[in-house]
């Protein structure tokens, strides 16, 4: 059984620093517990999706006299039915490219092409099969390296959405499968890399994987009496209002978006996924419309970015980097959705956290011909760690010093300029780098094993930029009895958010978190949030709530003083309240409202003196144990430690940072998305492997440093995605170890490594 263990630095007494159970624990267990698959509405028609067979091609005919011919079918749909109800049937977050059924055209295979309604789900999958499509194929690009010089295009034109500040400055182009390509200079690289005594260059590839939460997606939409309702599982319900209402030329206030809990999203439940298509055929139906998708039709939906990155640095002769040079090309698969934005955050941390005077950094979102890519888990930070990381290592290993002695010498510290420019603030780099050393008993010899079983050990660490400029509003409302209602936009999907913004509130309002009611998200009661995603939510929001609590307490203190009640006297709110109303009644209501600073990074340089809020660090070490006979292996030890400034509740924290691990540990180890000319020729968990019990290292341990976040509430931080940044080349660095073989491509499967083996000619009684 796999061990764990989590370090608790000293926390202020009171509310916050409790490990106390979540709020929605009980109902979790009982079943009672809200989700939109378990939600049915009088009237309601269950839809089934015709999809794509083909990668990229015209629609030429398209068949849906046989499904319409169903007994119990009500509606079968097309684009053209949609445009009676939505005259610009496009969305997105970055670029309003995605149709929300294919029109004229499909670019991806498993694109939406048509909609059957029937009042059984049966029904409408039954008659869904019987649609019929004709197409003229078209040449597809698949590939990412390839698709951005590519004569064949994705899309005709681009139409950049400018949703938000820091993807304002996109343009519509032509001829072209680049959405963004975002590019960052400091320093004179070629200066230095002429300078340099050593210079060193490799290519690396990470593989699309999938979200594969256990709620598959999942939206209803009731469309009547000239409103709509959505309830539906997602991430960022205010965006998903904005959006909708956008593509109906309504006004906010006729859409009301209800989030009850999730289970699960890890970004692929962002922005708009099937909401549009829902509203579309209840408008067009006039009755509620639920799509649930199965968890094979997950696949199809959204995927991770797979990316391939070229680093070369140069170093000088006392063995610091005195210039770094990248380029990350983002597999963005038909549609942009939030890729652009990927792209810039995670390429402006691509030449890792370093101390490097000299980086010239170039990263690109490109369209291919398949499943369209987004946010998940990590924001593309696990992608460039794994290259900067391995490219880290092999540097030390080819010049002779010790791995972590090498980055020690190299390290990022506090004070000093990230490659934006933006000064490093509360970044405990250094700290977490000597904790995972500590945790992998970095100075003890390790037994090697000799014969068929070899065994090395890896060390790792990377970090990211938070997702700016974002905004988000909280709302405390104390009863006239004296309880509270905290209203928030922030969506529990398992993370244990509403127990943590409880305890925010609880610490400022002198209550036990406990006896906090957390108002779910519904655009109609609950403030904006721009959304539950790259680790913000504790940063933004518990900064939010924080500030809602201390009004509550302002207002609290000017009724005490209306009221002639002295400053001290310690009189529940609940008591003024009767007191001003001679009654029970009224309520008190607090406000609180955060944006955090930001500078948009200059469009040639990529400079900027505040390109985030704050900086998610991690840091892995792993041991391994292969058998070079047949390249398989075992992830032995897993060492993740987290800089996350202070814990709000360290039980949630570790749960936090061991589902993070895991996951990551899924994508280095099995999970991969393969495809043979644009078709997907795994897509269900009979052939796509995530993590299970029996792939748990025997000893796995997750820790915290104390590092306080000098504006995060109470010190706090996000930590969601910290353990899934460096999990990758700590393992892939442990293989190497122990076999002296490089392995530059993910996933690290037992039959990479054996063709490694072979490659090397390395034996059973080789030494290495």
């Amino acid at each position: 059984m796999a061990s764990q263990t989590l370090t608790t630095p000293a926390m202020p007494a009171g509310q916050v620093g409790r490990s106390i159970p979540r709020l929605e624990a009980a109902a979790k267990v009982t079943g009672r517990a809200e989700y939109v698959h378990n939600m049915s509405l009088p009237g309601m028609l269950h839809g089934k999706i015709f999809r794509s067979v083909i990668p990229h091609g015209k629609i030429k005919h398209l068949d849906l006299d046989a499904a319409r011919a169903v007994e119990g079918v009500f509606l079968v749909a097309a684009i053209d039915d949609i445009r009676k109800v939505i005259a610009h049937p496009y969305y997105g977050p970055a670029f309003h490219d995605q149709p929300i059924l294919a029109d004229g055209k499909v670019r991806y295979a498993g694109e939406p092409v048509a909609v059957v309604l029937a009042d059984e789900a049966h029904i409408a999958e039954e008659a869904a099969g019987l649609i019929s499509a004709e197409y003229e194929e078209l040449p597809g690009v698949y590939d990412e390296v390839e698709a951005h010089g590519a004569q064949v295009f994705v899309h005709d034109e681009l139409k950049p959405a400018a949703t938000f500040p820091d993807l304002a400055h996109l343009l519509g182009r032509r001829d072209t499968n680049v959405a963004l390509d975002f590019q960052l200079r400091r320093g004179d690289a070629d200066a230095a890399f002429a300078a340099a005594e050593h210079v060193f260059e490799h290519h690396f590839r990470t593989q699309p994987t999938m979200h594969t939460p256990l709620e598959p997606f999942v939206s209803i939409a009731d469309a009547s009496g000239g409103s709509l309702t959505l309830h539906t599982a997602s991430q960022n319900p205010s965006f998903v209002r904005i959006e909708i209402a956008r593509l109906l030329g309504w006004p906010e206030n006729r859409v009301r978006v209800k989030v009850p809990y999730l289970g699960g999203g890890f970004g692929g439940k962002l922005y708009i996924k099937l909401e549009a298509l829902v509203t579309a055929l209840s408008l067009i139906a006039r009755r509620p419309v639920k799509i649930s998708l199965t968890m094979q039709e997950q696949f199809f939906m959204v995927m991770r970015h797979a990316a391939t990155i070229r680093i070369k640095s140069g170093v000088d002769k006392s063995g610091r980097i005195t210039a770094r040079s990248c380029e990350v090309w983002w597999n963005g698969g038909a549609y942009a959705d939030i890729g652009p934005r990927v792209t810039q955050k995670a390429g402006f941390t691509a030449a890792g956290p370093y101390d490097i005077d000299n980086v010239e950094l170039n990263s690109y979102a490109v369209y291919t011909n398949r499943t369209p890519a987004g946010a998940l888990r990590g924001f593309g930070a696990p992608q460039t760690c794994w290259a900067y990381e391995t490219h880290t290592d092999m540097i030390a290993a080819k010049l002779g010093i010790d791995q972590l002695a090498f980055r020690r010498m190299n390290l990022l510290h506090d004070g000093r300029p990230q490659a934006t420019g933006t000064i490093l603030r509360d970044a405990a780099i250094d700290k977490v780098l000597d904790r995972v050393a500590e945790r992998m008993n970095w100075g003890t010899p390790l037994e090697r094993g000799t014969g068929r079983i070899r065994r090395g050990r890896g060390i790792a660490i990377g970090f990211k930029g938070i997702t700016a400029p974002t905004t988000s509003v909280a709302m405390i409302n104390l009863y006239a009895d004296g309880s509270c209602g905290l209203y928030i936009g922030t969506v529990d999907m398992g993370q244990g958010s509403d127990t943590c913004m409880a305890q925010i509130a609880a610490e400022v309002l002198n209550l036990d978190a406990e006896s906090i009611k957390v108002i779910h998200p519904d655009t109609d009661v609950t403030p904006y949030d721009m959304g539950t995603l790259g680790s913000r939510s504790t940063f933004h929001m518990g900064t939010a709530v924080r500030l809602a609590a201390l009004d509550a307490n302002q207002k609290i203190a000017a009724l005490a003083e209306e009221l002639g009640v002295p400053p001290n006297s310690n009189l529940p709110f609940s008591e003024l309240l009767r007191r001003k109303y001679r009654m029970q009644a009224g309520n008190i209501i607090g406000i609180g409202s955060f944006i955090p600073g930001y500078d948009k990074p200059d469009q040639e340089t990529g400079q900027s003196a505040n390109v985030t809020p704050f900086w998610g660090v991690g840091g892995s070490g792993a041991e391994v144990e292969i058998d070079i006979e047949t390249g398989e292996f075992k992830v032995t030890k897993l060492v993740n430690v987290a800089d996350v400034g202070a814990a709000i509740n360290p039980k949630l924290l570790a749960a936090q940072l061991s589902g993070a691990a895991i996951m990551q540990l899924g994508f280095t180890t099995s999970e991969n998305m393969l495809y043979r000319d644009g078709q997907l020729t795994n897509g269900s968990f009979a052939d796509y492997k995530i993590p299970c019990l029996l792939d748990m290292p025997a000893v796995f341990i997750n820790e915290f440093v104390e590092s306080r976040q000098h504006d995060g509430p109470f010190g706090a931080k996000g930590a969601g995605e910290s353990t899934t940044i460096a999990v990758s080349p700590a393992i892939g660095n442990a293989i190497a170890d122990a076999i002296g073989v490089r392995l530059m491509d993910l996933p690290l499967t037992a039959e990479a490594i054996h063709g490694a083996i072979l490659a090397a000619g390395i034996g059973g009684d080789d030494e290495h």
